[in-house]
């Protein structure tokens, strides 16, 4: 954020102005005073206004939301970034808004996913503490889940009725632990994952011993 100038007959005046128009309080500004002013003679003849150049503090999420707002303009992609921060809990939402948020997901969440990491990675640059980052877009999460889900069941269901192991497609380490997790609890199927990064991929097998 770039440094604006306000004027007030103090310097205490040019600071409250300041404040009205970044919706801040005086200890979130930056500032330096440019002019002290001047009350002139009787108070009337020759002041002159006090002067200072000040912006609102940076914040953490004010850093990372410059830093995506920079992405998606080289992108050329128009996306509105909103950012909820738990300073509690270490973690950070970012919900991303726009009229092309298909190519932010791209193929199976694959654009999405590596965003993901990007943020990740710059967020952590600049915490002391590890904050684990969730990108999301049009519910897209919630809606793979659900899929995810839905899968695992219906493979689970084949592998039962066959009795013989099925390979899925290779997964992030996120979308495994969403198979594993539907199917810890059924009482014929196991999983357990195969591979190599980013090629590793989860076996649904039929288990006599359960």
């Amino acid at each position: 954020m770039e440094f604006i100038e306000f004027k007030g007959k103090t310097v205490d005046d040019a600071i409250t102005e300041a404040t009205i128009q970044f919706g801040v309080t005086s200890e979130e500004l930056v500032y330096e005073v440019i002019d002290k002013g001047s009350t002139g003679i009787l108070g009337f003849i020759n002041t002159k206004p006090a002067i200072i150049r000040a912006k609102k503090k940076e914040t953490f999420e004010d850093i990372i939301l410059e830093f995506l707002e920079n992405l998606f303009r080289i992108m050329g992609v128009e996306t509105v970034v909103d950012i909820t921060y738990n300073e509690e809990e270490k973690t950070m939402d970012i919900n991303l808004t726009g009229p092309e948020m298909g190519v932010l997901i791209g193929k199976r969440g694959q654009t999405l996913d590596a965003l993901q990491k990007i943020v990740q990675s710059v967020v952590n640059k600049h915490s002391e503490e590890f904050i684990r980052v969730k990108l999301d877009t049009e519910n897209y999460r919630a809606r793979r889940r659900d899929t995810l889900e839905n899968l695992a069941k219906n493979i689970a269901y084949k592998v039962k009725r066959t009795k013989k192991s099925v390979v899925l497609e290779p997964m992030n380490p996120y979308e495994r632990r969403i198979i594993h997790s539907a199917l810890q609890n059924d009482k014929y199927v196991s999983t357990r994952s195969e591979g190599e990064e980013p090629f590793r991929r989860v076996v649904i097998y039929y288990n006599r011993a359960k």
